[in-house]
């Protein structure tokens, strides 16, 4: 054991990534950072999810999740925090305490809990990808629109390894996309996928007859997913994705 712990300090980079993997042996994520207005859950050793606020007529206060992955010393982005000040803090932590890059940030639909921070990251130098449906969307409602478009799946490399975008359908809105780091096996499914005993949520933009149909599209492209990503509330596993499917096939 204390062989193991030695060479466990000597493989960790930084503070964050040891905290993770001493808690793996209990299987229990690790909150790295926290203010008021953010949050940071490492959930595997190369993501973290971050976690903002937003004001809401219907629902009140809600807690927004992105994703962060981290491979190296560059990180990718899925979801800006929902304000410009809590996208600030978190362009500061992974300056400062991961000493890393931004590659990229994308938006995974056009609601503000996707990027209400978004112009924080652009005056940052970050490029922001997105659905070509979102950066036509955002421009509609007035929202600060993604830099870059693309249409079905794309790519990025983050410190040599793949991360994948995907649009599969409409859901919770029309342009919808999901993210999946295969190294992790880490789903990122934004508002298109509900926490376990979530309620539908706000279904002004949705296409509830689909949402079902795309969800197991999602789940039939990534069988080997661990963890999963909801838009708001509790990560979990495919269980995630199962429970969606079921509670938008019954209409």
């Amino acid at each position: 054991m204390k062989t193991f712990q030695i060479l466990l300090l000597l493989s960790c980079g930084f503070s964050s990534l040891c905290v993770f993997a001493q808690n793996t042996a209990n299987s229990t994520s690790s909150v790295v950072y926290r203010s008021p207005l953010l949050e940071v859950e490492q959930i595997t050793p190369h993501t973290f999810v971050h976690r903002s606020f937003i004001q809401t007529d219907d629902f009140g206060k809600v807690s927004c999740n992105g994703l962060l992955i981290l491979v190296g010393k560059e990180v990718l982005i899925f979801d800006s925090p929902t304000s410009d000040e809590s996208s600030q803090e978190l362009i500061a932590w992974v300056q400062e305490e991961l000493e890393s890059k931004l590659v990229a940030i994308v938006p995974t639909h056009f609601h503000n809990d996707c990027l209400g921070g978004l112009q924080a990251f652009h005056e940052s130098g970050v490029p922001s990808h997105a659905h070509d449906l979102t950066l036509e969307l955002a421009a509609a409602s007035k929202a600060t629109v993604p830099q870059h478009g693309f249409t079905q799946t794309t790519k990025f490399l983050i410190g040599g390894k793949e991360v994948w975008v995907s649009f599969f359908g409409e859901g919770h809105t029309r342009d919808n996309v999901v993210g999946y780091f295969p190294q992790d096996q880490v789903l990122f499914g934004g508002c298109l996928i509900k926490e376990l005993n979530a309620s539908k949520g706000y279904l002004g933009d949705a296409n509830v007859e689909a949402w079902n149909k795309t969800v197991q599209k999602v789940k039939d492209a990534f069988p080997q997913v661990n963890r999963v990503v909801p838009g708001h509330g509790k990560v979990g596993d495919a269980s995630l994705l199962d429970y969606t499917i079921r509670l938008f096939s019954v209409q």
